[in-house]
């Protein structure tokens, strides 16, 4: 089943954002994330029950959030409060948490690892309504009890690196890929398809990236892959010819400028293994060869609202308007 979604950078008030999130529905896109940037956006939640209000059956949530500048519990409360108030359209993207939203707040990570895996924990009883008394490794909570919302909301992971890739496959509904890589995407989905789980229930991968197909979507990916490339594991750096010195140069204009001046050091060679770039013919075939190779969902990242709805119309073009 194809399907669309957007993920918006809520830098805009809410009530703009939610029009947005009400167009794409109309077009036919069937989930709607919001990014949760901390300090640099909009509260992600607000947000999220603003689209919950303007929209009817367009599932929303979080993508992606994180367990360092909330606590799970307070998180678990969100979802289900947005759930509840949508007639049970929510659901939750996690990960481990960005510099671009930790750096502001002075939060270090620390095991990301195991404190995404606590909360996928702590998460699921929660939602289920069982009163919990957990004590993990970074998590503890009890007694604890959420009784509204529904039972199995969604959960996504998301990351880059094989470990969270392993832990989304074991414990995860789905995974959120942004920006992978893509002469790994396939090795990808096969190793996340391969995982042993205890259901039946259909795995759904996520690919969000970029269309670039002028001058300023280019400059503009470069922005957005600055602090996602010195996020990136350091095989993939390795891989595409990022140098110690290409990163500490990104890092550098990061801490000053943000990704706007840290893009002017991110080559356009990079750029093209990480995004759909050329003509809309082009990137209309790649995008069906990830369908084929075995996505389930194309989300389109939108960071600023100007030219949102001609980007959300060109995707949905791709599909004749024969979204299922």
């Amino acid at each position: 089943m194809t399907k669309l979604s957007v993920n918006i950078m809520p830098i805009s008030p809410a009530e703009e954002i939610a029009e947005l999130a009400a167009y794409a529905e109309s077009k036919g896109f069937s989930r709607c994330w919001v990014y949760d940037e901390g300090l640099v956006t909009r509260d992600v939640y607000v947000v999220l029950a603003a689209i919950a209000a303007k929209t009817e059956k367009i599932l929303i949530g979080p993508g992606i959030t994180n367990a360092y500048v909330r606590h799970p519990g307070v998180t678990a409360s969100a979802i289900a409060t947005i759930d509840e108030f949508s007639d049970g359209r929510a659901f939750i993207g996690l990960g481990s948490g960005g510099g671009l939203t930790l750096d502001p707040m002075k939060i270090k990570r620390h095991k990301p690892l195991t404190l995404v895996r606590e909360m996928v924990e702590v998460l699921r009883l929660l939602f289920s309504g069982e009163t919990v008394n957990f004590s993990g490794e970074k998590l503890s909570l009890g007694p604890a009890q959420i009784n509204y919302g529904g039972k199995e909301i969604d959960i996504f992971l998301a990351g880059r690196g094989p470990k969270m890739l392993e832990l989304g496959a074991q414990k995860a509904d789905g995974f959120y890929l942004s920006y992978i890589y893509k002469k790994h995407l396939a090795d990808v989905i096969a190793k996340l398809r391969t995982q042993n789980r205890s259901d039946s229930k259909r795995f759904n991968i996520v690919y969000s990236t970029m269309l670039v197909t002028d001058d300023k979507e280019l400059e503009d990916a470069k922005a957005q892959l600055s602090f996602r490339l010195v996020d990136s594991p350091l095989s993939i750096k390795e891989e595409i010819g990022m140098t110690k010195e290409d990163e500490l140069k990104i890092k550098s204009a990061l801490r000053e400028g943000g990704p706007q001046l840290a893009g002017k050091f991110v080559k356009e060679e990079w750029v093209e293994e990480f995004t759909l770039t050329g003509n809309l013919e082009s990137i209309r075939e790649e995008l069906f060869r990830f369908f084929e190779a075995g996505i389930d969902e194309y989300q389109l990242p939108v960071y600023e609202l100007q030219s949102a709805e001609k980007d959300i119309e060109r995707v949905a073009t791709f599909f004749n308007g024969k979204l299922s």
